[in-house]
C-alpha cells in the first residue's frame, strides 16, 4: 500500500467535483474514476470500491455544514469497524481531503504480534470475505423496498387481470397474452407520443435501484421500453410466446411481474457488484425466460417445441438465437462513456442473461418433476 494514497485520492475527487465533471452522480462512476486513478495499486481497489457503494458517501459529498460533518462521522464509524487501520486511515485521508472536514483520530494500539500458526496473508483472506459478506448484506437490503414493493404489487396486478378477464376479455374472446401486448403497446404509444416523460421516470437505472424514495420504478420498468426498436421486437417476440396460450390474464400478469422482477434483482445485484452503469426496463427477462424454457425442454425431451404465428410453426431453438443476438448487441455496449465494467461483467447485469438461466433452471426442475412422476 502506498501511504499517503488515499488524500491523493480525495483531492482528485475534490477537483472534478469542483470542476463539475460529468459522470459523478453515482457511486459506482466515483467507485471506478478512484479505481482507474489508483493506477497499479492493488491493496486499496476493494476498499474504494466498497467505500463508493455506500450510500453515505453521497450524502457526504452533497451535504454541507454540520450536516456534512455528522454523515462524515457516521461514515468513518462504519469503515472502522470493517478495515485495519491502516487502510481506515488512508480512507479517512480520502474523505477528508475531498471534503475538508477534519474529525479527530483516536489514537492507534500497535498491532498485536502475528501467531506462528497463521499462515502470512491469511488476515487478508478473512477481511476481503467479511468485506464480501457485508457488502452482499447492503446489496440486499439497498434492494429491500423496491423489491417488497414490486413483490406486492405483482399480486395486487395479478387479481387485478382476474377481474378484468372475468368482467371483460372473456367475453372478447381474448386470450391473456394478447391483452398483456395490447396494454405494453398503449403504454410505449403512449410514452413515444403524449407523454413523453414516461420513458424518463418509468425505467430504473444503477443510481435508483438503491434509493428508497425511487423503489416504485421497480414496479414501474418491466411496463415500459427505454428503446423503441426494442420495443417493437419485444412485443412481436411476445405475441408469438404467449398469443395462443391459454392462460388466463390473471396468471399471466402474475408470472410476467414476478419474473421480471426475478431477472431485474439478479442483474441490478451484478450490476452493483461490478460498479455497471446501466439501466433496466421492459419484457426482455421476462421473453427471455420463455424461449429458454421451451427450447430447455425440447433438448431434454429431445423432440421439437415450436410456436405457432400467422400460420408459421417456428421452432424455439429458432427464437433463442435471433432474440440471443439481438440482445447481444443491445447489452454488451456500454450504456454510459464512463463505465469501465468488462463485456462479461454487462452481460451478467442484463435481464436477458438471467431470463436464460432462470429458464433453463425452470426446464430442469419440470423434467424431474416428470421423472419423478414416471417413477411412482
Amino acid at each position: 500500500m502506498i501511504k499517503g494514497k488515499g488524500r491523493e485520492l480525495g483531492l482528485q475527487l475534490r477537483a472534478w467535483l469542483e470542476a463539475g465533471a460529468a459522470g459523478l452522480d453515482s457511486g459506482q462512476a466515483i467507485g471506478n474514476r478512484l479505481v482507474d486513478a489508483l493506477g497499479a495499486d492493488e491493496t486499496l481497489k476493494g476498499p474504494v470500491r466498497d467505500l463508493a457503494s455506500q450510500r453515505l458517501l453521497l450524502q457526504v459529498l452533497r451535504l454541507s455544514g454540520a450536516s456534512q460533518r455528522s454523515a462524515l462521522a457516521s461514515l468513518s464509524q462504519q469503515l472502522s469497524q470493517t478495515y485495519s487501520p491502516a487502510v481506515w486511515n488512508e480512507l479517512q485521508d480520502l474523505l477528508e481531503a475531498a471534503t475538508g472536514v477534519v474529525l479527530p483520530r483516536p489514537e492507534l494500539l500497535p498491532p498485536s504480534p502475528r501467531p506462528l500458526a497463521v499462515e502470512p496473508g491469511a488476515e487478508q483472506v478473512v477481511a476481503e470475505k467479511a468485506i464480501a459478506e457485508r457488502s452482499l448484506a447492503l446489496r440486499a437490503e439497498d434492494f429491500g423496498p423496491g423489491l417488497a414493493l414490486a413483490a406486492g404489487a405483482a399480486l395486487v396486478f395479478g387479481w387485478l387481470g382476474q377481474e378484468l378477464d372475468r368482467a371483460l376479455f372473456e367475453r372478447w374472446g381474448w386470450s391473456g397474452g394478447v391483452v398483456l401486448v395490447v396494454v405494453l403497446g398503449l403504454l410505449q404509444a403512449l410514452a413515444i407520443g403524449p407523454l413523453k416523460g414516461l420513458r424518463r421516470r418509468w425505467i430504473l437505472n444503477d443510481q435508483w435501484a438503491t434509493e428508497p424514495r425511487q423503489a416504485w420504478r421497480w414496479i414501474s420498468a418491466p411496463w415500459l421500453h427505454a428503446s423503441g426498436l426494442e420495443a417493437g421486437v419485444n412485443l412481436v417476440a411476445l405475441l408469438i410466446l404467449l398469443g395462443p396460450s391459454p392462460l388466463q390474464l390473471g396468471d399471466v400478469v402474475l408470472r410476467y411481474c414476478l419474473v421480471s422482477l426475478a431477472t431485474l434483482m439478479l442483474a441490478a445485484s451484478m450490476a452493483r457488484r461490478f460498479g455497471v452503469i446501466r439501466t433496466w426496463s421492459g419484457s426482455s427477462g421476462a421473453i427471455s425466460g420463455l424461449i429458454a424454457l421451451a427450447a430447455s425442454l425440447s433438448l431434454l425431451h429431445w423432440r421439437e417445441h415450436s410456436f405457432t404465428a400467422a400460420g408459421v410453426a417456428i421452432p424455439a431453438w429458432v427464437l433463442l438465437l435471433v432474440y440471443g443476438a439481438l440482445q447481444l448487441g443491445w447489452q454488451l455496449p456500454r450504456q454510459d462513456p464512463t463505465d469501465s465494467s468488462q463485456p462479461l461483467q454487462r452481460l451478467l447485469s442484463c435481464q436477458w442473461w438471467w431470463g436464460l438461466v432462470l429458464g433453463a433452471l425452470w426446464a430442469l426442475i419440470s423434467w424431474g418433476q416428470e421423472l419423478l412422476g414416471r417413477g411412482q
